[in-house]
């Protein structure tokens, strides 16, 4: 049998091919019957996109052993809060686009439904978040250089426009320095700039936390090298990440940035969307010293669209949190 060949059925060039047409069918053809169903589809699908993507790019032996020392690098990179991984799927748009795949959504062209749009989780949610009040600030930690901000907004069902009682509006984000509470016990107490809130019974919440700065993904790994080699730069825009639950409501996971925010072109995480930004607004004289305002609608879909619909609620990072 010959050691290379190509997929007749899928990108093949035809039979007169260099290369060995029946090759990748034998591979795949190498699952026994026992072999699950989607087991079979997704590997299947697997083998053949990576032989078509050496076949296409006519991979060298020296480049084909660079790339295996490469997710080599990767695993051994893994250590207590930092999934190496998932931060190459981040700089390669792997986790944004599987987050889009899973949270499509058909719907009612006729009424034209628009939803607020799921972004990406991340590695830095926590299951231990704690419920605040109404009007909580989340800022235990205030920088020298936070700007106190006045979050409210309110959740929506999309189809009725009413607000929902009960909703949860579960929020985190890094501080000034770029750093989330559990990396930065020197200057974050736990659960720093964190916060679940129930909205009330017209849909609304409100509360206080920082304006988000940007920040670099730390780039002592061989997610470095990979962002060296496009020509790219580390850099994240501002934002602060919220998941929106109801038992009765699709669930939302968003990122929200600044609007002026320099990097919301060049996400090193590619998790911009264009109904995600906010537009901070100075305030003054108000109760309790906040400098700026913002305002946020969140519109959910009935859990009637999609019965089985759930998010994510495990990450990377989320066994490692310590009380």
């Amino acid at each position: 049998m010959a050691t290379n060949g190509t997929n007749g059925a899928n990108g093949a060039k035809s039979n007169t091919s260099k290369f060995d047409p029946n090759f990748t069918r034998n591979v795949i053809n190498l699952m026994s019957a026992e072999t699950k169903p989607r087991h079979r589809e997704i590997l299947t699908s697997l083998i053949t996109h990576l032989h078509d993507f050496c076949r296409e790019v006519e991979l060298t032996q020296e480049e084909w052993i660079i790339g295996v020392n490469y997710v080599n690098a990767i695993g051994q990179a893994y250590k207590k809060n930092r999934n190496e991984a998932w931060r190459v799927c981040d700089i390669l748009g792997v986790e944004s686009l599987v987050d889009e795949i899973n949270h499509t959504i058909v719907t009612d062209v006729e009424h034209q439904l628009t939803p607020t749009p799921s972004t990406i989780l991340g590695p830095f949610w926590s299951p231990e978040t704690p419920f605040r009040e109404l009007g909580a600030s989340v800022v235990q930690d205030m920088p020298k250089d936070g700007e106190l901000t006045f979050f409210h907004g309110v959740i929506r069902d999309v189809d009725t426009g009413k607000g929902i009682s009960g909703a949860v509006f579960d929020m985190w984000q890094a501080s000034t320095n770029g750093k989330y509470d559990v990396f930065d016990p020197e200057n974050q107490t736990r659960h720093n700039l964190r916060g679940k809130f129930k909205t009330d019974e017209e849909g609304k919440f409100w509360f206080y936390c920082l304006k988000p700065t940007e920040y670099a993904i730390d780039t002592s790994g061989p997610s470095a090298d990979l962002l060296k080699i496009m020509g790219r730069h580390p850099w994240r825009p501002a934002h602060i990440h919220a998941m929106i639950t109801h038992d009765d409501y699709i669930p939302v996971t968003v990122q929200l940035y600044p609007k002026d925010d320099q990097y919301l072109e060049t996400d090193t995480v590619c998790a911009v969307k264009d109904d995600l930004l906010l537009d901070f607004k100075p305030i003054q004289n108000e109760k309790n010293g906040a400098v700026l305002e913002v305002e946020y609608e969140v519109r959910v879909l009935n859990k009637k669209y999609k019965p089985d619909a759930s998010t994510l609620m495990g990450n990377a990072n989320q066994d490692n949190f310590e009380s």
